[in-house]
């Protein structure tokens, strides 16, 4: 068995191409669990996992719970809406209080960017980051990138287009640094107003036309647009925004034949995505929602109970 190089999983631009691929190796056989009939196996017995989430959530809060259940862990979910939070009591004081019960590991999601990596300092317990701000979901990045090895049998080497609001988009950062890193070649396009400054930095391709994207991608993965943005006219109409850049039949078609399309959820049918495609024998929109429990059954197994780092 191998280890991952640090007690906690918080970015994926932090994170070595090994220490990835032992994550993806390890899902495969996660995956396995899920789809028996008894769910649940005995490996993370006697470990606390407490989810700690100040924005909404339901795939990954309950994907991390359920990850926790499978392997016989106790799952704790801290609602902020009715905890001391509420009082003033400071992201620090919560966390520690909380290792100080006996957590093992606090799963946090959190509208702050690099608030996940403030608690990897002042806490000896393992930080997963299940989203911070603008800046990355690891554990997102690594599920999407799982579902390409499975559907595609590689990831080096893939064209993969990424569509939509890369500005604001914790799950286009990390897909970028995990592909990369996986040596695929990977496409952004969006409207000028969501990308992000010198984007191209990342080691990405950067068009603002999406059928250029699309141009032979083995690979298009679709992305939110975050309504909550529009209010700030970074676009003229929503209905423009999926005139120019919704992925329909029409500009899929310019993908190779056996394209995989993905989607993190919620999606904004007939806005950045159409329904028919959405609907498809080739998306693994749903697929990717099953992954996302083997990719943190991973993480756990690995940070908790079989990594030499645990």
């Amino acid at each position: 068995m191998g280890r991952l190089n640090s007690k906690d999983v918080l970015a994926l631009r932090e994170m070595s191409a090994e220490e990835m691929t032992l994550i993806l190796d390890t899902a495969e056989s996660m995956k396995d669990i899920i789809g028996r009939e008894i769910k649940k196996v005995p490996t993370l017995r006697g470990r606390t996992v407490v989810t700690l989430f100040y924005e909404p959530s339901t795939r990954t809060r309950t994907s991390f719970e359920l990850a926790g259940k499978y392997m016989s862990a106790d799952t704790v979910n801290l609602a902020t809406t009715t905890s001391a939070v509420v009082k003033g009591e400071t992201l620090r004081d919560t966390a520690k209080t909380l290792e100080m019960m006996g957590s093992d590991m606090i799963i946090m999601r959190h509208p702050v960017s690099g608030s996940c990596h403030l608690l990897s300092r002042v806490l000896k317990c393992s930080v997963i980051n299940a989203g911070d701000g603008m800046h990355e979901h690891p554990t997102q990045g690594l599920l999407d990138i799982f579902t390409m090895r499975q559907k595609k049998g590689r990831v080096e080497g893939l064209k993969v287009a990424v569509v939509g609001d890369i500005y604001h988009s914790r799950v286009a950062r990390s897909n970028i640094w995990g592909l990369t890193r996986l040596g695929a070649e990977v496409t952004v396009t969006g409207p000028s107003t969501l990308l992000p400054p010198m984007v191209e930095e990342m080691g990405v391709k950067v068009t603002s036309r999406v059928e250029e994207a699309l141009e032979g991608a083995d690979v298009v993965n679709v992305l939110r647009l975050q309504l909550e943005r529009q209010k700030g006219g970074l676009f003229p109409t929503i209905r423009e925004y999926s005139r120019m850049f919704g992925v329909n039949r029409e500009r899929l078609a310019r993908a190779k034949p056996d394209v995989l399309l993905m989607h993190p959820g919620p999606m904004n049918r007939g806005v950045e995505i159409s329904s028919e495609v959405a609907d498809a024998v080739y998306s693994s929109i749903n697929e990717q929602v099953t992954n996302g429990v083997a990719i943190r059954m991973a993480v756990l197994f690995l940070l908790l109970g079989g990594g030499e780092a645990a």
